[in-house]
C-alpha cells in the first residue's frame, strides 16, 4: 500500500470528522470545515506532483495512465466546487456538501491506488 494513499486516507477521515461536526453545530459554513477541505485539496496537488515525479522517474502506472490522471484531475475539481458552493450558500447544508468531499476523494484515492498498482479487480 502506497504511503500517499495512507496519508490521504487519514486527511480525508479528519476532514470528514470536522465537516460532520460543522453540520451538527453550525448554521453557516464552518471555518474548520472549509480549511479541512482546503487541506485535502493541497494534499491532492502534492499527490499529483509526487505521482508525476514517480512516473517521470520510471515508475510505471500498471493500469491505464489516462484513467489515473483523469481521476486525479476530477478529484482536484471536487473540493474547489464544494468551496464555491459553501461560499454561495451560507446555510447548514453547505457543510453537508463540504462533508461529501472527503468521502468522495477517499473513494477516488482508493481507485487511483488500484490503477497505480494494477489491482486484480481494477
Amino acid at each position: 500500500m502506497d504511503p500517499f494513499f495512507l496519508v490521504g486516507a487519514v486527511l480525508c477521515a479528519l476532514s470528514l470528522i470536522l465537516c460532520v461536526a460543522a453540520v451538527v453545530t453550525k448554521t453557516y459554513p464552518g471555518d474548520a470545515a472549509i480549511v479541512s477541505v482546503a487541506v485535502v485539496e493541497l494534499f491532492l496537488v502534492v499527490y499529483g506532483i509526487g505521482a508525476g515525479i514517480r512516473q517521470a522517474g520510471g515508475e510505471a502506472v500498471r493500469g491505464e495512465p489516462w484513467e489515473f490522471w483523469g481521476y486525479l484531475a476530477t478529484a482536484l475539481i471536487v473540493p474547489v466546487a464544494a468551496f464555491w458552493w459553501a461560499i454561495a450558500d451560507r446555510t447548514r447544508w453547505s457543510n453537508a456538501v463540504l462533508a461529501a468531499v472527503p468521502v468522495t476523494i477517499f473513494v477516488m484515492l482508493f481507485r487511483m491506488e488500484q490503477i497505480w498498482n494494477g489491482a486484480p479487480f481494477s
